[in-house]
């Protein structure tokens, strides 16, 4: 199944997506805007994380396309409590380029439309570091994420420890978040299902 956005495709990972995915990883810049850390990928680990998937029941992952670019990261929605219905949202966009246009605004509009509406989840976590300043304004601001929480010296980056900003969304927030802003008025502007 493919999801479609306004500027956004979400589609499954294939296995040709492998490299790109290694490559952001790998990436020095990339690594120090995350949240989570990864050590230096080789080949051989990324196509076992990828082999991974298939078993994976409490992770949805998608690769990012727009119609300019192709594939321009992933977004997923990770640590899935089928019980409490509640997840864990990220995103990696893979070249800077490709910040500030929206591509990342339009992918968790589109990745929580189908996390409330097709999964029935009722909140989505998230967290954000306190220095990465594009995140916090495009979760908070652009997407109506809720600041719930910091945990202090939480993540250790550069040399430093950095406080980890806490936001979540409910389902109710983002039926909100539509009305208020008209967000789906133009529905499936890219022509998809």
């Amino acid at each position: 199944m493919e999801l479609y956005g306004k500027k956004v495709k979400l589609r499954a990972i294939e296995e040709e997506d492998i490299e790109m995915l290694r490559s952001m990883k790998n990436d020095p810049w990339t690594e120090s805007m995350v949240v989570g850390w990864c050590p230096p990928l080789s080949k051989s680990n990324q196509k076992k994380w990828f082999d991974s998937l298939k078993t994976d029941d409490n992770k949805i992952l998608f690769i990012i396309e727009t119609e300019e670019d192709g594939a321009v990261g992933y977004t997923r929605i990770a640590n899935i409590d089928w019980k409490n219905r509640s997840a864990h949202g990220g995103i990696m966009i893979q070249n800077r380029k490709n910040m500030s246009k929206g591509i990342a605004t339009d992918t968790y509009m589109t990745m929580l439309r189908y996390a409330f509406f097709e999964l029935n989840l009722n909140r989505m976590n998230g967290a954000v570091l306190d220095y990465n300043k594009g995140s916090q304004k495009f979760a908070i601001e652009k997407v109506g994420y809720k600041k719930e929480g910091v945990q202090r010296q939480a993540i250790y980056k550069n040399g430093q420890y950095h406080d980890l900003i806490l936001i979540g969304m409910l389902k109710e927030d983002y039926i909100k978040r539509i009305e208020e802003t008209g967000y789906w008025n133009d529905e499936n502007p890219l022509g998809g299902g």
